[in-house]
């Protein structure tokens, strides 16, 4: 090192030549005189040895550079006094600190005066960080000579912000805890962006964050490209479906991700299959080893109140935290619970999710059972199930009744849950429908968990508004599986009534994936069930057979046996007639409407389908007019009575639009682009079927043709 000078304020080194070792690696720096000494610009540490996808997190940092770079000298004056500050927050293992870096190294052009990267855990001492030393060692890097640098804070933090001003630098501090830790650290230039990681929200931060990026879990896909990327392993190619299982094992987190790669490189002979059940037990069982301390030390700061709800959260049934249902699982209360919610938020043990609302990622839901097993909070957590299932059943019932009116269902409606709020459904039956479909996860977890704990009443009755929901979504994977649960359930309750009608719920989504024989053995079950039926039956009860009847013609008619099909609806609608239900004589006159168009019968078809319309009408069904009016319409396009089809089929597509269902209205706009066909408007035609398939991509392939009754 050669002969130098010093400036007893900044402890700048006037120099021809220095290197440096130090703590944060070796530094070059040149002299400057304008500045002082030139250091070297990069000193972060070793990127991530793979990185996929996050690049809408990159592209907003840039944007917001570029924008602050843009609002001119004056303008970074009056508003920008401070550097931009970046906080990327997020749960441990999910990558925050890798994208930090690379974040840096992105801005390394535009920034070329310095790139340097602190832990603070490295300077923590009892929960509190050494900012002092923190100051020594950026000093350091900075080019200021050990032996120049200030023995105290104070004299250490004036050193650092000569050395930084004036600096085009950028800085990522990780392991932020506290706004005020990362005050401390502020460089002094404003041209200067500051990159804090942490795992909660820096609320006291002065001034705030200018960007926020909260990093959630990496996608399915993004998670297979990272895992392949760890282990390029040949398994991959011979069991892909078995590396995604292993990659959602990980539930998207990168450091989850790196164990499953060193699980792939240790066992190179076992099959993936084997290798996802044995870490799915180990990560639910043991957690993940880089991330279990750090999940613990947050359990172990919170207050009794967040503690206590961390645990019960491992039971609520869906991904997404809705605060009247958290309200309802916690049972103390919406300001204990919202006040318990916060802190868990604080603590960053829940994630950013849809709307708002919070969500718990798999592998914490995994840890929160183990802290419950671990403090006896058990005996709670089976309670809050039951709360949070009956709240879900309760919310569902009303949004059925406001979605759906009076219809067939047999479970008794759900009192208000003490303590619990119901949900405002303030613009009534939209409103509903929107919740349906937004809370359709939950729902789903309720009915699992409903029948796996013994709850069969609440497990067969949440199918009776899942019902309403599917008939405009059909998300068939899910309905399915609860259907069946809810037949099961049924059978275990010894409820005959439920039994029947939840067996033709079930084959409904069996015909609908041209599953037939399932659907007919359940049909088949159903009416046989329904003919036993014995006693005083109550108004719901006796609509049972003729319903069963109807649900058989349906899947002989699905079949393509429309002649075997007529029958039933036909006996239908005369028991419908018999017991007086104006209801079930307007579907099964809409289906035998459906019969004679199927058969070629079109004139008798649009005289029974206009019936039915009118019936829809005058009792006001909203679905079952547009339905009825849609049939009518295919049937009079066939009958060359396009104007009055297309009147029709715009009345049933605004009401298919109003309930959100994506079924219908694909349906709708594929008859639109048949009749514009007709008519020679090719290229309406062409706008219509594109529409019709930009809806069944979004909503998974939905079918576009089929018959649909709300029965």
């Amino acid at each position: 090192m050669v002969e130098e000078t010093r400036n007893s304020v900044s402890g700048q080194a006037d120099v021809r030549t220095v290197v440096q070792a130090g703590s944060m690696g070796e530094v070059h720096f040149h002299e400057s005189a304008d500045t002082g000494p030139e250091i070297a610009a990069f000193q972060l540490p070793p990127g991530a040895g793979h990185f996929v996808n996050r690049d809408d997190e990159q592209a907003s940092v840039i944007r917001a550079v570029h924008e602050r770079r843009e609002a001119g000298a004056e303008a970074r004056r009056v508003a920008a006094e401070r550097p931009l500050v970046v906080a990327v927050r997020g749960l441990r293992g999910v990558g925050k600190t890798a994208l930090g870096v690379r974040l840096a190294r992105g801005l390394a052009e535009e920034f070329p005066d310095a790139l340097r990267f602190v832990d603070l855990d490295d300077h923590r001492r009892d929960g509190g960080v050494d900012t002092a030393e923190v100051l020594g060692e950026l000093l350091r890097s900075l080019g200021v000579r050990p032996d120049w640098v200030e023995p105290a804070y104070a004299g250490r933090r004036s050193q650092y912000w000569a050395r930084t001003q004036g600096r085009r630098l950028v800085l990522v501090v990780d392991n932020v805890r506290f706004g005020l830790e990362l005050d401390q650290l502020m460089p002094a230039s404003a041209d200067s962006v500051v990159i804090a990681i942490s795992q909660g929200r820096l609320d006291d931060l002065k001034g705030g964050a200018d960007l926020e990026i909260p990093l959630g879990p990496l996608g399915d896909e993004h998670a297979v490209q990272l895992l392949r990327g760890i282990a390029d392993d040949p398994r991959f190619s011979t069991e892909p479906a078995a590396a995604e299982a292993l990659a959602r094992a990980c539930g998207g987190l990168p450091a989850a991700l790196e164990v499953a790669g060193e699980w792939l490189r240790k066992h190179r002979r076992r099959r993936l299959l084997r290798l996802v059940a044995q870490l799915t037990d180990e990560l639910a069982e043991r957690g993940l080893p880089m991330v279990e301390a750090v999940w613990d030390a947050a359990y172990g700061d919170l207050g009794p109140d967040a503690a206590r709800l961390y645990r019960l959260l491992a039971v609520h049934p869906g991904p997404y935290l809705a605060p009247e249902a958290v309200t309802a699982l916690f049972g103390e209360g919406a300001d204990a619970a919202e006040d318990a919610l916060e802190e868990l938020e604080r603590a960053s043990l829940l994630l950013p999710g849809r709307g708002g609302r919070p969500a718990m990622h798999d592998l914490l839901r995994a840890h929160a059972v183990r802290c419950a097993r671990r403090d006896g909070g058990e005996a709670g957590a089976a309670e809050a199930r039951v709360r949070v299932v009956r709240w879900y059943l309760r919310q569902a019932q009303r949004a059925d009744e406001l979605a759906a009116g009076p219809r067939m269902k047999f479970a008794d409606a759900v009192p208000a849950i003490e303590g619990a709020p119901d949900v405002e459904f303030g613009s009534g039956k939209q409103h509903a429908l929107r919740w349906l479909e937004s809370e359709r996860l939950a729902l789903y977890g309720c009915v699992r968990a409903a029948y796996t704990y013994g709850m069969d009443t609440e497990a067969w009755a949440l199918c009776e508004p899942l019902w309403t929901h599917f008939l405009d979504h059909a998300h068939y994977g899910e309905v399915t599986e609860a259907f069946r649960t809810g037949r099961d359930a049924a059978q275990r309750a010894g409820n005959i009534a439920a039994l029947v009608r939840m067996r033709c719920q079930l084959a409904r989504p069996l015909w609908e994936q041209e599953r037939y024989e399932e659907a007919e053995t359940e049909v088949g079950l159903a009416v046989s069930g329904a003919r036993v039926l014995g006693g005083e039956l109550t108004d719901n009860e006796l609509k049972l057979w003729p319903s069963a009847l109807e649900f058989r013609g349906k899947v002989r008619s699905v079949r393509g046996d429309w002649a075997g099909a007529v029958p039933d609806f036909e006996e239908s609608r005369q028991i419908h007639t018999r017991i007086k239900n104006p209801y079930g004589v307007l579907l099964q006159t809409h289906l035998l409407g459906q019969a004679a168009a199927a058969l070629g019968e079109l004139d008798r078809a649009a005289t029974l389908l206009a019936q039915a319309h009118g019936m829809a009408r005058e009792q006001r069904r909203e679905r079952m007019t547009a339905r009825t009016g849609f049939e009518l319409g295919r049937v009079l396009q066939g009958l060359a009575r396009r104007e009055e089809a297309a009147e029709l089929y715009a009345a049933a597509l605004a009401g298919a639009r109003g309930r959100g269902s994506g079924r219908d209205e694909v349906r709708i706009l594929e008859a639109l682009a048949s009749l514009a066909a007709d008519c020679g408007d090719e290229g309406t035609a062409s706008e219509h079927r594109a529409s019709a398939r930009a809806i069944r991509e979004r909503e998974g392939g939905l079918p576009g043709t089929g018959t649909d009754s709300p029965s």
